[in-house]
């Protein structure tokens, strides 16, 4: 008989009070509690570790190797767990190549699409590309014939180094007794005998047959005289007029009949901006390049170009004489003193250093050279320097910009030039997912059936598909549909498909893999959830209350982390932990449906839940200084030109549904802004006129929800700053004073200082355990402390530092 619960006996995590919980399966169940009670350590650290240890103990030691396996939760027992999936807040990507699309694998499916049934045009006349018959080919070559000589090639090197003496007597062997060997034609023995520079690119073409001109040929001649010719030149053949040099080209693969631009044939590997099949050369699929900006590499107008005014060069080890030698003989060249501050030089000059003088020679050192300047000459270093420090120095003048290439699209033209219903997949992919959504209704219809015109069957006349196109795109499609309905049911429709997951909030991403775990149609699974419903407006809710509830109802347990009173009042059970936060929490203060909650008087949940308790608002609302700051014409993403007031000295709240703006106008408009302005920040803010009032204040600070800690030895203290003044406060100590202990004798993280080398200042030691998880011990030499004998022995009012 299956259990109808998750059983747990003695957990102790973290600050949990070896605690016995029974939890009901297959129910919504949501956990809650006051910040730091206990909930997480009971959600993730219990139950969803317990779920994901097991299951990963249930795999060959082989596959155990490449998987993060878990440590053991400190619990007695646990009975009725089932595979686990958490969904917690955590950015799902730090990868610059991950998108919405990319995770929701949504664009996997539009890759598909569009090599199957996307209709490639010319990138460069825009006309539409097919793959050429021998009928057609042979068609064409027909029409042409006339008074003058056609000389039909075929094509067999193209841009390639060396002699290709072996392609020309293979040619000759074949009884082919001309070529036009790069542009010239030639007798075959000529051209294997005469001298050729290897080192440089050359054409080859073979010619198969000259079509005198005034005379007549069968269509059987000249589709065998063309046949002939594809054989040779692999699919390619070129007909040249002998008389006025015009020449033409065609293709079996997919090549424009008018500008004989040879595109490659569509297939999904194509349309990934991870492959190099197809992603932008120039920004290799990123959308965006780094670039030197000016404002950066000359930071301090103040400074002359002989006092290190160009700060990389100044700063990156070289030879700085030269650089000082080749300013000087450009200065005196364009007159442009070295001894004058630069923001006392006109733009003109300024200009000449930064931006070179073209082609104009210089002797110097004994040669001629060109100066490109110094923004060329950084960005040379910054390609070809196998240094880290190099590469890192130099992004530090630099700024992310749209890639020229591709406009930010990540692809090539080609790629792009490939269309369904005169939409690129980057066109699509760039628009709202609820247009999308709607997109690809308006070719399927709503019940996922190809729509079919009135006039002629097998023509969609809305989107201009072939009906064998329709059935490869109905199948795709389908999918398509399906997967952005999920994300428009979880209130993402307001996402762009090619929005980068690493710019995604925490509740955005858990979001966006909740969709993906709505399209994965599992049962039997315990989902864990971390506060969905955190930045999301009432408005959206409901709905996604009703996702989780879609989630339940596939045969599912869903065990909610969460404060939302709607979410509380949703649920099948509730479990509220405390009654306090980290020492004082870790119990089990109320459980049952919520009607239950409200009623026990010992849950402060309940308390609020009845009404009994509640957050009243202020009486009286703080007047501010008078004073304001203004974000005039903002423009960015989809702000419609708007113009904000902000009163300053209040507590001010930025408030809309998800998607509606808040995050552009302050974070990345005002926040960017400030914070260029003040700090000499890189990012640049979106677009707006102006900004206003900036006087009125001296200092920004930006907190979002990125995590906190870079390294695993970041902790509160050290994030804070705190440990700092501790450690400070030991140095004063008599005892240190004595020893003559600086501050890094006390830091964990200083080799050679205070730690304790055995384990390295981390108080643990790891040993590797092969195909089962890592365990680490207590070290036995510092007993867990971190730091040595030494440092110990040193105490601020009967504690040494590691009490602190």
């Amino acid at each position: 008989m299956p259990q109808e619960y998750i059983s747990i006996r003695g957990a102790r995590v973290h600050n949990l009070k070896n605690i016995d919980v029974n939890i009901p399966k297959n129910k919504l169940v949501v956990i809650t509690g006051l910040s730091g009670s206990g909930k997480s350590s009971l959600a993730f650290d219990t139950i969803y570790a317990e779920g994901q240890r097991r299951y990963m103990e249930s795999l060959s030691s082989y596959a155990r190797q490449f998987l993060e396996l878990q440590d053991k939760p400190d619990v007695d027992e646990m009975l009725g767990l089932s595979p686990t999936i958490a969904i917690d807040q955590k950015s799902s990507s730090h990868n610059p190549r991950s998108t919405v699309g990319t995770v929701t694998e949504i664009y996997d499916f539009l890759r598909v699409l569009f090599a199957r049934a996307g209709r490639p045009h010319c990138p460069k006349c825009g006309a539409i590309v097919q793959e050429q018959t021998l009928e057609q080919m042979s068609k064409i070559v027909e029409g042409s014939l006339g008074k003058d000589v056609l000389l039909l090639f075929a094509p067999v090197v193209q841009k390639q180094k060396g002699e290709h003496k072996h392609v020309l007597q293979a040619a000759l062997n074949a009884g082919f007794t001309r070529v036009r060997y790069d542009g010239l034609v030639i007798d075959t023995d000529e051209a294997i005998n005469m001298r050729k520079d290897k080192k440089k690119d050359h054409d080859l073409d073979v010619l198969i047959f000259a079509f005198q001109g005034g005379q007549s040929y069968s269509k059987d001649h000249i589709t065998q005289m063309m046949k002939k010719a594809l054989e040779y030149g692999n699919g390619f053949v070129t007909i040249v007029n002998d008389e006025t040099g015009d020449e033409r080209s065609f293709s079996q693969s997919f090549m424009c009949v008018n500008c004989g631009l040879n595109l490659p044939k569509p297939e999904p590997r194509l349309f990934s901006f991870n492959s190099p099949y197809g992603a932008c050369t120039e920004c290799t699929g990123l959308g965006e390049k780094l670039v030197l900006e000016p404002e950066l590499v000359i930071p301090n107008g103040r400074l002359t170009l002989e006092e290190g005014a160009i700060r990389p060069w100044s700063k990156i080890a070289g030879n700085q004489t030269s650089y000082l030698r080749m300013l000087d003989l450009i200065g005196k060249k364009h007159k442009i003193p070295l001894d004058v501050p630069v923001e006392k030089i006109s733009k003109a000059k300024m200009d000449v250093i930064l931006y070179g003088t073209g082609s104009e020679l210089y002797s110097f050192d004994g040669q001629e050279i060109v100066f490109p300047g110094v923004l060329a000459q950084l960005e040379q270093k910054y390609r070809e320097t196998d240094s880290d420090y190099v590469r890192s120095e130099l992004e530090g003048y630099m700024r992310r910009m749209l890639c020229p290439g591709c406009s930010g699209k990540r692809l090539q033209p080609a790629v792009l030039a490939i269309t369904i219903a005169e939409k690129s997949i980057a066109d699509i992919v760039n628009m709202p997912v609820e247009d999308v959504k709607s997109f690809f209704e308006g070719i399927l219809g709503k019940g996922g059936k190809a729509v079919k015109g009135k006039k002629e069957e097998k023509q969609n006349l809305i989107s201009g598909l072939s009906g064998d196109e329709l059935l490869v795109t109905e199948r795709v499609g389908k999918e398509v549909c399906a997967r952005l309905a999920q994300l428009t049911e979880v209130g993402l429709g307001y996402l762009t498909l090619d929005r980068s997951a690493m710019t995604l909030s925490g509740g955005e991403a858990q979001r966006v893999r909740l969709a993906s775990q709505l399209g994965s149609g599992l049962s039997g699974v315990i989902y864990i959830l971390d506060e969905p419903s955190i930045g999301l407006h009432p408005r959206d809710n409901d709905r996604l209350i009703q996702t989780i509830r879609r989630l339940q109802e596939f045969g599912n347990s869903v065990i909610v982390v969460e404060h939302d009173e709607a979410m509380i009042q949703a649920a099948d059970y509730v479990f509220d932990v405390g009654p306090g936060a980290g020492e004082y929490g870790g119990e089990i203060v109320a459980e049952g449906t919520a009607a239950q909650i409200k009623k026990n008087k010992h849950s402060l949940t309940g308390l609020y839940l009845s009404g009994d308790r509640v957050i009243p608002l202020p009486k009286k609302y703080r007047k501010g200084n008078g004073k304001s700051i203004d974000i005039v014409g903002a423009t960015a993403f989809n702000l419609q030109n708007v113009n904000v007031s902000i009163p300053l000295g209040k507590l001010v709240c930025i408030t809309g549904v998800s998607g509606s703006g808040k995050s552009t106008l302050i974070l990345d408009i005002l926040g960017k802004s400030l914070s260029k302005h003040f700090y000499r920040a890189k990012e640049y803010p979106g677009a707006h006129k102006s900004i206003k009032g900036i006087e009125h204040i001296d200092k920004v600070v930006a907190v979002d929800q990125s995590p906190i800690g870079r390294t695993p030895r970041s902790n509160p203290a050290t994030y804070t700053g705190v440990f700092t003044a501790i450690r400070d406060l030991y140095t004063e100590v008599p005892e240190a004073k004595m020893r003559n202990f600086d501050a890094g004798k006390f830091s964990f993280n200083v080799k050679g200082g205070g730690r304790c080398e055995t384990c390295a200042g981390d108080g643990v030691r790891r040993i590797e355990m092969q195909f089962l998880p890592d365990v680490y011990v207590e070290c036995t030499e510092c007993r867990g402390t971190r730091y040595n004998q030494e440092v110990l022995e040193v105490h601020y009012k009967q504690k040494n530092i590691s009490d602190i």
